[in-house]
């Protein structure tokens, strides 16, 4: 399996916000870079869990001389407990491919802001707009640099994180000490035009973060990014805070 040193998780969310932006994520028109997409597979039955893979799908980059410069993983949307195995499989494969030290991972999640609690008050109920956070796991990499720089803003202190998907990668990477700029953005939940726009607004720089800190000729291409602003979504309560905190 071909893995490069510089590395993008994305969590294949129901709602289609990491598949928003890795479509979007495209060579720069200048550049000798293409994008190849190939899909994985992954069985956990080590886990005890048959029948059912880690799959989805890794976005490569590949440069004029056929070298892989970063591999953008998609990881398909589980049920806990599944997806915490699957989390895990795939990142020992990324860590089985390269060493940690020379690592350079990146991650995105955009969370609802109900579910980023600090103290008492929840970040939705602050008067707050819907923003962009970077959490460095590990030591300083020359990608978690850039990351810092473009952005800058720190999570409040004592946030509480109620959202099972990135509590368990936030653990998981830590265990693993895999060096890892994690961007975590405020979803509103509000449904007007401003508030889908502020939304909208944090899935581009996202997408230009990620872009920007991870190979020299990526771009990501704001016109490109589909996603439905609908709110069709419902914050269900998931078994997750039971299993991990």
């Amino acid at each position: 399996m071909n893995v490069a040193g510089k590395i993008v998780f994305l969590w294949d969310d129901p709602d289609g916000v990491a598949a928003a932006i890795a479509g979007a994520l495209n060579p720069n028109p200048n550049s000798s870079l293409r994008k190849l997409e190939v899909p994985f597979e992954l069985p956990l039955d080590k886990y005890g869990i048959e029948g059912v893979r880690a799959s989805g799908k890794i976005i490569h980059f590949v440069d004029g001389n056929g070298v892989f410069q970063v591999p953008a993983w998609l990881l398909q949307s589980r049920e806990a407990p599944t997806i915490v195995c699957a989390m895990n499989e795939l990142l020992d494969q990324i860590t089985g491919g390269v060493s940690t030290a020379s690592s350079n991972g990146g991650a995105t999640f955009l969370v609802a802001a109900s579910k980023l609690k600090f103290q008492i008050e929840s970040l939705a109920s602050s008067n707050k707009h819907s923003g962009l956070y970077h959490v460095q796991i590990g030591p300083k990499t020359g990608a978690s640099v850039l990351y810092a720089a473009r952005i800058p803003r720190k999570p409040p202190p004592l946030l509480q994180i109620h959202y099972g998907p990135l509590s368990c990668f936030l653990q998981l990477t830590n265990a693993l000490g895999l060096p890892t700029s994690v961007l975590i953005g405020q979803r509103s939940i509000g449904i007007s035009s401003k508030a889908l726009e502020e939304e909208l607004q944090v899935l581009h720089e996202t997408g230009d973060a990620v872009a920007s800190s991870t190979v020299q000729g990526c771009v990501s291409l704001r016109n490109e990014i589909k996603w439905n602003t609908s709110k069709t979504w419902k914050e269900e309560e998931k078994p997750w805070r039971a299993l991990y905190g």
